[in-house]
């Protein structure tokens, strides 16, 4: 009969055995289906060209823009979050702070193309402002670089032509993906 103590050790050894047989049975598949290819990734901060334009008053827009895109198994997958201030007043004290939510578009990219140093990058999201909504079809177009970099981003039929101020935009593959 064993001891608790030796029960306990007994127990721990057949564990682990056990656990590493699963390990080796089963990591050729899972390290074969978690490899992925980087489709276009990025982040930073834009502006809105022409801003709200003249029916919003003209004010400015700044936008934080993220995602990323991979292939996995032929399957795109990734997400994409943009949240786009503007100031208080066009004008005076407060219209250099951009701190009005104008829209928040938060969601997950399932179809991808590349064509050169661009990639479009599609999926659906929710909208939170300007264009709410839940399940909203959304496209980006965006191209590779730093400051001066462009994204299109088309979502409930408003198109937003931005140029990249601050962080990096990367375009990875050269051919055209899955949709």
């Amino acid at each position: 009969m064993l001891s608790g103590t030796q029960h306990s050790k007994g127990c721990a050894a057949g564990l682990l055995a056990g656990l590493g047989l699963v390990t080796t049975w089963f990591a050729p598949s899972a390290l074969g289906n978690s490899q992925s290819t980087t489709i276009a990734r990025g982040a930073g901060t834009t502006i809105v060209q022409g801003g709200t334009g003249s029916a919003g008053g003209l004010f400015p827009v700044l936008t934080t823009l993220a995602f990323h895109a991979e292939l996995a198994g032929g399957v795109v997958t990734g997400a994409f979050e943009c949240l786009a201030r503007v100031p208080a007043s066009g004008t005076g004290i407060g219209s250099g702070q951009f701190t009005v939510n104008a829209m928040y578009v938060t969601g997950r990219i399932t179809g991808a193309a590349v064509n050169g140093d661009a990639a479009t990058l599609s999926g659906t999201a929710t909208i939170t402002g300007l264009g709410s909504g839940s399940n909203v079809p959304f496209e980006i177009v965006v191209r590779s670089g730093g400051p001066g970099a462009t994204a299109v981003l088309t979502t409930a039929g408003l198109v937003f032509n931005e140029i990249l101020v601050e962080g990096s935009i990367e375009v990875f593959q050269r051919k055209q993906d899955s949709e």
